[in-house]
């Protein structure tokens, strides 16, 4: 088996040292082995882990879901059903942040157009929409 440094893993894999500390201390990365110096060596199929650790985090996973994720995809007597379902979850939670920040733009848009951007502050309709309990997004 080939071996790494931390170093080495980190440039290879796109992360940073503490990152893989950060992995290592939350259970998504198995703990290293160490050499007698006391440096850390980490294996060749550490570099896939955490490939996968980073994809999943830039599809918004929360860490939680990725360990999840990591254990359904080493079970090989399992099939993708669970997989699925996690990526189906989350591209709910996606679809529902979106609705939101669609709200907000409105409500936004709505507040840039009451306003005609000059005179008197007292007279601001967004200043006015904001120190209400009215929700300008609706």
């Amino acid at each position: 088996m080939q071996t790494m440094t931390i170093g080495r893993l980190a440039k290879e894999a796109g992360v940073n040292v503490d990152t893989i500390r950060y992995y290592e201390r939350h259970g998504l990365l198995p703990r290293a082995a160490r050499r007698e110096s006391g440096y850390r060596v980490y294996a060749t199929a550490d570099v896939a882990r955490l490939s996968f650790i980073r994809r999943a985090k830039e599809l918004g996973f929360s860490l939680t879901d990725i360990g999840e994720l990591l254990s359904l995809s080493e079970d090989r007597h399992s099939d993708m059903h669970g997989v699925k379902r996690k990526a189906e979850d989350r591209l709910a939670d996606v679809e529902r942040k979106i609705r939101e920040l669609q709200r907000v733009r409105r409500g936004l848009k709505t507040l840039i157009a009451a306003c005609p951007g000059h005179g008197e502050l007292a007279a601001c309709p967004i200043v006015a929409a904001l120190s209400t309990n009215k929700d300008p997004r609706r």
